[in-house]
């Protein structure tokens, strides 16, 4: 299930929850061993698969305990980059330089053209 932006947070809890089951079980662990892992009771754990515990704390041990600390850094990083940063930033490396650069268009280029073979 996709998470948007109207989903009710029970739904997302629930969501949240088979996928961290999903992912406990990728990485081998039971529910006693994870819980152990993380310090938290079976039970906590087992209403969290279930959806039904959303006490960040608890969710930070599980997730350190599933070495998942980069996705929870990916989610609120310490700090955001602008689009409008970025692109001054870009413009200020690629700035224009002063040589003026005489630009022939149609059939002035064309002209421009034939006298530089007739001096050749």
């Amino acid at each position: 299930m996709k998470i948007e932006p109207l989903t009710p947070e029970s739904e997302i809890l629930r969501e949240l929850g088979r996928r961290l089951a999903r992912v406990r079980k990728q990485q081998g662990y039971t529910q006693i061993q994870l819980a152990e892992q993380a310090g938290l009771g079976v039970a906590t754990l087992r209403r969290i698969e279930g959806g039904q515990d959303g006490q960040m704390e608890s969710w930070l041990k599980l997730l350190k305990a599933l070495d998942q600390m980069p996705s929870v850094e990916a989610l609120l990083p310490e700090s955001l980059r602008s689009p409008m940063a970025e692109v001054k930033k870009y413009a200020r490396k690629h700035k224009p330089s002063n040589t003026v650069r005489e630009v022939a268009w149609g059939d002035e280029a064309s002209r421009n053209e034939t006298i530089r073979d007739e001096t050749k």
